[in-house]
C-alpha cells in the first residue's frame, strides 16, 4: 500500500528544496512562511532550479507540476497534530519570532516527530549525543528558551549539505541550487518514526522528473543512519568555510575562506572532526577534507551568515560558538577556531551598536 506523508515545514526559503523533493515523491507538504511569500507560492507554488551532471544549464521543478501538494500558510494557521512529520528548516534565530515561537511550542507539546535541516542543531537533539551536557550550550542560541518543551525522542537532525539560494532577480518562491548534495538524517529513537524517514527515503530515490519526453533521476536524497553523529559531519564544513567567510572588515566566498591557505584550512576541518570522535563518532560518520575541499571550489558565494552578518544581522547561527563550547568541555582548544569565533563575535557587536 502506498503511504502519502504530510509535512509541514517550517520556513520557505531552504525548505522549498525539501518540499519539491518530497512531493516528487508524492508527498504533501505545507510550507510556513511569512505572508506575502503564503500568498505567492498558494497561487503559484515553489519552483527549484538544479543542475544535473552531465546536462547543460539547470533542471526547473515547478511545484504544480508534480503528484504531491505543496501549499503555505502563515505560523498562526497551521495544527501541527495534522501532519506526520515537521521539519525545522529556518535560520535559528528565527524560531524566537513572534508566530513562530508560538507554533515551534505547539510542535513540542504534539510530540509530532520532528527533523531540523538547520545547520544549528535543535539543543534537545544534542541530548542525544551520550555524555554531552546541553545546560553549558545554551548561551550558544539567541533564545534556547524555545527548545524547553522538546522530547529528544522526538527530534532528529539532518544535515543540510546541499547548497541553495533564492537567486534576487527572481519572486521568492524561486530557489537555486548550488551543490546538489544529499541531505543526511540521524535516525529517530523511535523505530515507527524512522521508518517513516526511511520511507520517505525510498520514495524520493525511486521518483523522476518528466521533462521533453525523457525521465530524469534529480540529484538531492535523503539518507538516513543509525548513527547520530552522521549529521555532525557539517560542522567541519561550517568551521572550515562558512564561518571563515567572515572577516573582520568584509565577507568572501566558500572558495576563497577553503582555498586561500589550503593547509590551515585541513588542520581546521580534522580538528573539529577530531572533536566528533572524542563525542562517540566513527570516522565513516565523517566526510574527508579532500572531498569537501573539491565540492567548495564549486561555492563562489559568501556564505548565509556571512552575508546576514554584512547586511547588519544582529543574531545569526553560532555554531562556531557551539563547537567551540563543546570542545572546551572536552578538554581541548583551537586558536583558529577562537580566532573566527572573535571575529563573528565582533561583527554581531557592532551591528548591535
Amino acid at each position: 500500500m502506498v503511504t502519502t506523508y504530510n509535512v509541514l515545514i517550517m520556513g520557505a526559503s531552504y525548505g522549498s528544496l525539501l518540499a519539491a523533493k518530497l512531493a516528487l515523491a508524492g508527498h504533501n507538504t505545507t510550507l510556513v512562511c511569512l505572508p506575502d511569500e503564503a500568498e505567492l507560492i498558494n497561487e503559484g507554488g515553489i519552483r527549484v532550479r538544479m543542475p544535473i551532471r552531465g546536462r547543460d544549464g539547470l533542471v526547473e521543478v515547478a511545484s504544480n507540476d508534480v503528484t504531491g501538494n505543496v501549499s503555505a500558510a502563515e505560523p498562526n494557521d497551521v495544527n501541527p497534530s495534522d501532519f506526520d512529520l515537521v521539519a525545522l528548516a529556518m535560520q535559528e534565530p528565527q524560531y524566537g519570532a513572534s508566530g513562530v515561537r508560538e507554533l515551534l511550542d505547539r510542535v513540542a507539546l504534539s510530540r509530532v516527530p520532528c527533523m531540523s535541516i538547520m545547520n544549528m542543531p535543535p539543543l534537545p537533539y544534542l541530548a542525544r549525543i551520550p555524555g554531552l551536557d546541553i545546560s553549558k550550550l545554551a548561551d550558544c542560541y539567541t533564545d534556547a528558551s524555545v527548545w524547553d518543551n522538546f522530547d529528544p525522542a522526538c527530534i532528529t537532525l539532518c544535515s543540510p549539505d546541499p547548497q541553495a539560494f533564492r537567486p534576487p532577480e527572481d519572486a521568492v518562491n524561486v530557489l537555486q541550487v548550488a551543490l546538489p548534495t544529499n541531505f543526511k538524517a540521524a535516525r529517530f529513537e523511535a523505530d515507527e518514526h524512522t521508518a517513516m524517514l526511511r520511507q520517505m527515503q525510498t520514495d524520493i530515490e525511486a521518483a523522476r522528473f518528466e521533462q521533453d519526453g525523457e525521465s530524469l533521476e534529480l540529484p538531492v536524497k535523503l539518507k538516513v543512519h543509525d548513527s547520530v553523529f552522521v549529521p555532525l559531519a557539517k560542522w567541519s564544513m561550517l568551521l572550515t568555510g562558512n564561518y571563515r567567510c567572515v572577516e573582520p572588515d568584509g565577507i568572501r566566498s566558500i572558495n576563497d575562506a577553503v582555498h586561500s591557505d589550503v593547509e590551515q584550512s585541513a588542520a581546521i576541518y580534522n580538528w573539529v572532526n577530531e572533536l566528533c570522535q572524542g563525542l562517540g563518532a566513527a570516522a565513516e560518520d565523517q566526510v574527508p577534507f579532500e572531498k569537501y575541499a573539491n565540492a567548495a571550489t564549486g561555492l563562489l558565494k559568501p556564505s548565509s551568515a556571512a552575508r546576514a552578518l554584512d547586511a547588519g544581522a544582529q543574531n545569526i547561527e553560532r555554531v562556531d560558538r557551539l563547537v567551540k563550547s563543546v570542545a572546551t568541555m572536552q578538554g581541548l582548544q583551537s586558536a583558529s577556531v577562537d580566532e573566527t569565533v572573535s571575529i563573528v563575535d565582533a561583527r554581531l557587536e557592532a551591528n548591535r551598536g
